[in-house]
């Protein structure tokens, strides 16, 4: 459960302070996802669980696929499309990957912790996405301009002057 709200509370925040998931969020989440799938392909488990599985833990590589080909050739049309692409890839992609590792790290998971552990640590998980997403869309109030260009990151429109506190 720390593990996972510690993953998916920054591209929460950054769609809260941004209005937008980074890219290196989402090559992250590629990257997690093309590991898993290879796990879930070389498993020792019936075929059918397993290209379900699969199919799913490939959205981001096919969305990466997708922006890589399409790149000089997308239109508003296929730039609306490949955001849609993208914005489905992690929706899906954080929750269900993040669902595939713990059950690969942690195999008894599934059949071995109780159903309302299982609901805790999603409401919980949960929790703290719509608390990050919440943070980041009020971040003028408890962070300045200059702690984001400190960190390193570009400050996000609407930040506070270093001086207005």
């Amino acid at each position: 459960m720390v593990g996972m709200a510690a993953i998916a509370w920054w591209p929460a925040f950054t769609l809260g302070a941004w209005g937008e998931i980074f890219f290196d969020d989402i090559l992250a989440l590629w990257a997690a996802s093309a590991a898993a799938l290879v796990f879930v392909l070389v498993e020792r488990r019936p075929l059918r669980g397993r290209l379900a599985r699969a199919g799913l833990l490939l959205l981001p590589s096919v969305w990466l696929l997708l922006s890589f080909v399409a790149h000089d050739t997308v239109t508003d049309v296929g730039i609306a499309l490949l955001d849609l692409a993208a914005f489905a890839a992690v929706i899906v992609g954080i929750p269900f990957t993040l669902w595939v590792l713990v059950r690969i790290v942690w195999p008894d998971f599934a059949a071995g912790t109780p159903l309302r552990s299982k609901w805790l640590i999603a409401v919980v998980v949960l929790g703290i996405v719509i608390a990050s997403y919440v943070l980041g869309a009020n971040q003028a109030r408890f962070l300045t301009c200059e702690d984001f260009a400190i960190s390193g990151n570009s400050p996000p429109t609407g930040c506070s002057p270093a001086n207005g506190r």
